[in-house]
């Protein structure tokens, strides 16, 4: 890579002087001499194609190169103060990311708060989420790829605290068979229809997610999958209630009436994949978490 000419010094002189309109006044604000300001931008100009400043008077007035390159200017220095500011973010001993896996059956915007109030307190630390399903969320504990893990399955040994519910319902489109038969439907009568089900993303252990051995079923990664097929009418579900508020609302899916009701709440964990290793960033992630989902 080619070394830049031109020293962070003479863009920061640069910016300062169109900031405040004068050599003099940029000289105050940089706590140097006029003339060193004045070397500066004299320098940058005789490096670049075209100059960025010109003196009206006692006014510096950007010219046509010189406010396209004010912008890349103001970037080049943001960068820069943001380097340093990651660079003491590690030397205190922050992550540099946090990695959380979150189980599919918990609907992503519940944790949007959670989210943007870790990122106000740590600016510089990477967040990763990983969407997993089933067992492939407790491997991501088990194998730590993931720093901090939503689940519904707390191995032993991990530290972990209760979050909310999740409510799973029964789901069909208005004219399936199984909405538009009868007032009350029993569990065998739900089995002779087609289900649609979430793919388990372990890599070594095969969970259902509420399958009833229906006689046909259709595997899905994710629930805005399912969604999609339950409206075309050919097949039910057992899904998240958040997930499905607004088509139960509009009409576009619709509660089947079993008899007894079916409706599963599964709890779900906040887990932490290494207590003792888990640095400031992590737990901070982790108390933010507990504290607006609980």
């Amino acid at each position: 890579m080619k070394t830049p000419r031109i020293t962070l010094e003479q863009w920061l002189a640069f910016k300062t002087v169109v900031d405040s309109g004068s050599y003099a006044l940029a000289a105050e604000q940089l706590n140097k001499s006029q003339s060193s300001i004045s070397y500066a931008i004299s320098r940058l100009n005789g490096q670049l194609p075209q100059p960025v400043l010109s003196l009206h008077g006692r006014k510096a007035v950007m010219t046509e190169a010189g406010q396209v390159l004010y912008r890349h200017a103001q970037q080049l220095l943001n960068q820069a103060s943001e380097a340093e500011a990651v660079a003491g973010s590690l030397a205190l001993g922050f992550e540099s990311e946090v990695a959380i896996a979150v189980d599919v059956l918990v609907e992503i915007g519940s944790l949007i708060c959670a989210f943007e109030e870790f990122s106000q307190e740590f600016p510089h630390t990477r967040l990763r989420v990983l969407e997993t399903s089933l067992s492939g969320t407790t491997d991501a504990l088990l194998e730590k790829t993931a720093d901090l893990v939503i689940g519904s399955i707390p191995p032993p040994g991990f530290r972990s605290a209760p979050l909310l519910q999740v409510n799973m319902v029964p789901v069909a489109a208005a004219e399936h068979p199984l909405v538009t038969a009868k007032s009350n439907v029993s569990e065998l009568e739900l089995r002779s229809y087609r289900q649609v089900v979430l793919r388990d993303t372990g890599a070594h252990r095969e969970l259902d997610a509420g399958w009833l051995q229906a006689e046909q079923r259709w595997t899905v990664s994710h629930f805005s999958t399912s969604i999609k097929l339950l409206k075309s009418g050919l097949a039910f579900a057992f899904l998240p209630h958040d997930w499905v508020t607004e088509e139960l609302a509009q009409g576009d899916l619709v509660l089947i009436p079993l008899q007894p009701k079916m409706d599963r709440l599964i709890q779900m964990y906040l887990m932490l994949a290494d207590n003792q290793a888990a640095g400031p960033a992590t737990r901070a992630l982790y108390d933010t978490v507990l504290q607006k989902l609980s």
